[in-house]
């Protein structure tokens, strides 16, 4: 009885668990319906573009930051 309840209680070993974890994983993978080709070059170039005008308005917050500084000291 005391044999029973012990090997229930026991946590399988960390392959059985790696292993169970890879193969849910790759299940999950297989159901997820990946874009296109077409899709994720267009949706990467808002994505660049959008970075880009960050870049440009931070830089010239610096700029004019930079100069107002200029001006004090």
């Amino acid at each position: 009885m005391a044999n029973a309840t012990k090997t229930k209680n026991q946590k399988p070993s960390w392959i059985r668990r790696v292993g169970a974890k890879l193969k849910e994983t790759f299940s999950e993978l297989k159901r997820v319906s990946w874009p296109s080709l077409p899709t994720v070059f267009k949706t990467t170039g808002v994505v660049l573009v959008v970075v880009a005008a960050f870049l440009a308005i931070i830089t010239g917050i610096d700029a004019v930051l930079g100069l107002l500084l200029g001006l004090i000291s």
